[in-house]
């Protein structure tokens, strides 16, 4: 069912500062900071060889990152995200083996423009998942 790992999202307080580090201290290329209202953040990635890192900054108080951020106030690891060929095949059957999908269960568009799921932490080893079609 999984394909490639598509990206590590990092929750960050100060895009500025994340971007800093990832372009000049550790030499990455970052694309330009995005909003994605419908998602209540800002991203910005980090390209690299084998996969992305996704920076992610609150946009707002009622932003899912600026509560996790309440949680870990220097930032860290939110998610993980694994491709998929078939977002939907795939919901139904981690479905039916009793994981959970978060919101509404129906995929939403995604910071790449594909669609995208979650799944509950406490069904993937305390880690946030998130299914992007490929």
């Amino acid at each position: 069912m999984l394909g490639r790992l598509n990206h590590v999202a990092i929750a960050v307080r100060n895009m500025d500062s994340a971007v800093e580090v990832y372009r000049t201290t550790l030499g990455g290329r970052t694309s330009e900071k995005v909003a994605q209202p419908a998602h209540g953040v800002s991203t910005v990635f980090v390209t690299l060889p084998n996969t992305k890192i996704e920076l992610l900054e609150p946009l707002g108080d009622n932003s899912p990152i600026a509560k996790f951020l309440e949680r870990n106030p220097d930032g860290g690891i939110h998610h993980i995200c694994y491709e998929v060929e078939d977002i939907l095949a795939a919901r139904d059957k981690l479905a039916a083996q009793g994981a959970r999908v978060l919101g509404d269960g129906q995929p939403k568009i995604g910071a790449h423009g594909k669609p995208v799921l979650f799944l509950h932490p406490k069904d993937f080893c305390g880690t946030l998942v998130e299914l992007e079609q490929a």
